[in-house]
């Protein structure tokens, strides 16, 4: 088995290209070709989970840093738009660059004090930020709503079509996705990129090279919560209502899930996690609250199997951890004799 997944890798990534072309058309021709509003809205949230995917992997992936708490980030980018959107009556394209600034404040405001956190230490204080943000949008009734949550959200209108049918929203989020890949893309391949990338895997290394850790850790949550804010303002308009329930942990935990799954430091990798983990969700939709059992389940065998996900890298840090921990092993009972 693990022969057969190396050879759909090192094939994968020989034909990536044609690959991508493929898929590309077949996302464009899919809405055209199914004809059921259930389905095709299964497509949609399909898409706004790679984009979330997407942003928390550039932390996750690409910085090291160790984020479970993306679920504060889309609630305060979709109470941002929702808020906007209703009061103001502002354009769909300026309320969703607003929440993902905003957002990106708040990923500045929690990365400052924490930047010189890791690992298990990180992840709880990101858990607790996301609870906070929910636990405050559910109490500040006067600007939040409270537990009624912002209702009557308008359609998003471009050129003065008014987007509502499920299919539009889907071309409306398969454009946003792409824009955030190509950014993604870029920032990656750029030096900042360079500077994450340096940063996970031996920050002592880069900090040795005069590589600003804390700044480009700071920038780098900064520029994951502006994509978490965008999929938030997108779920703002899509589902014309919002409210704090639907950004609880559980919620940070799936897209954490798709991250792990598909193979965090890669672009492609969340995009195929999401895809399998949302397949997972529509199989065992019977199990209703259960299925996290099998979302954990899934990430131990992964980890325990491939760590560094489907289509991770087999020269990472994440694929060499348990060599290293069995070198470590090793040395130990060495001494200990």
């Amino acid at each position: 088995m693990r022969e057969t997944m190396e050879k759909a890798i090192y094939f994968g990534k020989r034909n990536q290209w044609k690959i991508v072309l493929v898929l590309l058309g077949t996302v464009l021709v899919l809405p055209l070709v199914v004809t059921s509003e259930a389905t095709c809205g299964i497509f949609v949230r399909v898409l706004l989970y790679m984009l979330f995917a997407t942003g928390l992997n550039l932390t996750n992936g690409y910085s090291g840093q160790f984020n479970i708490g993306s679920a504060g980030f889309m609630c305060v980018g979709a109470y941002a738009a929702g808020i906007l959107a209703t009061r103001m009556e502002v354009h769909f394209i300026v309320a969703a660059i607003f929440a993902g600034l905003v957002a990106a404040i708040f990923g500045l405001l929690l990365s400052l004090p924490t930047s010189r956190l890791s690992g298990m230490y990180l992840s709880l204080v990101t858990m607790g930020f996301s609870e906070i943000i929910r636990i405050v949008a559910l109490n500040w009734t006067s600007l939040t709503g409270g537990a009624f949550g912002v209702k009557n959200i308008p359609n998003p209108t471009f050129f003065g079509m008014k987007i509502s049918s499920t299919r539009q929203y889907y071309y409306l989020i398969l454009a946003m996705l792409c824009i955030v890949l190509f950014m993604a893309y870029r920032i990656i391949h750029s030096r900042i990129g360079r500077a994450w990338i340096s940063i996970r895997e031996n920050p002592d290394a880069a900090s040795s090279l005069g590589i600003n850790i804390t700044r480009y850790k700071v920038l780098n949550f900064m520029v994951s919560a502006f994509v978490a804010g965008l999929g938030g303002a997108f779920m703002a308009y899509y589902y014309r209502y919002i409210s704090s329930d639907m950004f609880t942990i559980t919620a940070g935990h799936e897209v954490l899930a798709m991250v792990v799954l598909g193979g965090m430091g890669t672009l492609a990798g969340p995009l195929l996690g999401t895809v399998v983990i949302n397949v997972l969700t529509e199989s065992l939709r019977f199990a209703e609250e259960y299925r996290m059992i099998g979302y954990a389940l899934l990430i131990i065998i992964m980890m325990w199997i491939r760590p560094q996900g489907l289509i991770g890298a087999n020269n990472s840090s994440l694929a060499n951890a348990p060599k290293e921990r069995k070198k470590r092993r090793r040395k130990l009972e060495g001494k200990a004799v």
